[in-house]
């Protein structure tokens, strides 16, 4: 069993070559003349969704160790690896929140002074009466305050779980369980404020008491699908020995009920504001199902996102079938991005979006940049823990 993994450099081209890709979207957006806020917009999209799979490890890492559970155990080191995209992705996100400050791009209309200046002709009262929650100094401080406790948390966690390998010492692992906790509770506060500042505040106008939730729920659930590829492909190339069928029919259960679980909010906050018909609200909706041309793109996204995983993973042969797997998680990861391109898009570019050359070379770019940074924390330490608790409970795990 190969208890290392190394990247080859072969797998170092083609990402480079996904990443050279990235780049030259850009430089087609600016030869052809696309539209600057559609550039920023598709930034703020690839930055947030990858972002996103690095928090949702995160908080699949510290509810294993709250939880105690040993099931997920011979992948442990996969879903360590993918929050290290954590620190990259929060540093990414913080200067491109911070160029926004600078007026280099106007993708957060409530950055624009004029706005929030009563002597304007542009003077917004709405604006105005949020304009506390905005200071800068508040924004900021939560901004640097949230990021600095998850990267805490991520690292804290990390560094433990490689002690622990070298020592067997039984207390780092309690120690981690308490971490967690803390980790777990902060979170549950801070993530929808987060997904607030980020995401709803581009439809400045707008507010939902169900967006945050409904945005954690589909990042948790393409973190599962992320953690279920990558645990695939080690075991294509021969690595992850001990993971059997068993643990891929629970991460392909995990799937299944965080897709049902992110179809739930997605009804519950759609219907309610439908329903209700309430001005300040049904403004969302009608941005996507109105005239911008986003209709069939938004209702694509739903169903497949909901029935794809209902129908296909609801037989057990198939959430042990590994191509089946990689087919349905490729798929699913795909419109989970989309899910963030249709929140993002209609609040900053309105009609003039559009999937071509710039939104694909730009995705291929980030996940290039995104599989390099996990590989690569993959690469640094064994694939499989050595002396947890609950290693052998967790290779002996039947369903």
């Amino acid at each position: 069993m190969s208890l290392t993994y190394t990247v080859s450099d072969k797998t170092k081209k083609i990402l480079f070559a996904m990443m050279g890709i990235g780049l030259l979207a850009f430089v087609y957006a600016f030869v052809r003349g696309v539209p600057i806020q559609r550039v920023w917009a598709n930034v703020l999209v690839n930055i947030f969704f990858f972002l996103s799979l690095g928090l949702g490890a995160t908080f699949y890492m510290a509810k294993k160790y709250a939880a105690e559970a040993s099931y997920a155990i011979v992948y442990k080191r996969v879903y360590e690896a993918i929050s290290g995209y954590l620190p990259v992705g929060a540093i990414m996100l913080l200067v491109f929140l911070m160029m926004g400050f600078l007026g280099l791009h106007h993708i957060y209309h409530w950055m624009d002074k004029d706005l929030t200046d009563p002597a304007s002709p542009h003077y917004d009262k709405l604006l105005a009466a949020k304009g506390p929650y905005f200071n800068p100094v508040f924004f900021w401080g939560r901004m640097l305050v949230f990021f600095g406790l998850y990267y805490l948390a991520q690292s804290t966690l990390r560094k433990r779980s490689l002690e622990e390998d070298l020592t067997g010492d039984f207390m780092l692992y309690r120690k981690s369980i308490t971490t967690s906790a803390w980790f777990l509770v902060l979170f549950g506060f801070t993530s929808p404020v987060l997904v607030w500042d980020v995401i709803m505040s581009v439809d400045t106008h707008w507010f939902s008491t169900m967006f945050g939730w409904y945005v954690f729920a589909g990042f948790w659930c393409t973190t599962m699908v992320t953690i279920m590829l990558f645990s695939l492909h080690l075991k294509g190339k021969g690595h992850l020995e001990e993971m059997n069928d068993n643990h891929f029919h629970d991460l392909g259960k995990w799937v299944f009920a965080l897709s049902v679980l992110w179809s739930y909010t997605f009804f519950c906050q759609f219907m309610l504001i439908w329903y209700a018909n309430i001005p300040e609200e049904v403004t969302y909706f009608q941005d996507r199902l109105g005239s911008f041309g986003y209709r069939p793109l938004f209702w694509f996204m739903f169903f497949v996102n909901l029935a794809l995983p209902l129908i296909v993973l609801m037989s057990r042969d198939a959430k042990r079938n590994a191509s089946f797997l990689k087919v349905i998680g490729c798929i699913l990861v795909a419109t989970h991005w989309l899910d963030v391109f249709i929140v993002v898009m209609p609040g900053t570019v309105g009609a003039g979006w559009g999937i071509g050359p710039l939104e694909i070379g730009m995705f291929l770019g980030f996940a290039g940049l995104f599989i390099f940074v996990v590989l690569g924390q993959l690469a640094k330490a064994p694939l499989v823990v050595q002396k947890h608790p609950f290693l052998d409970e967790s290779k002996h795990h039947q369903i």
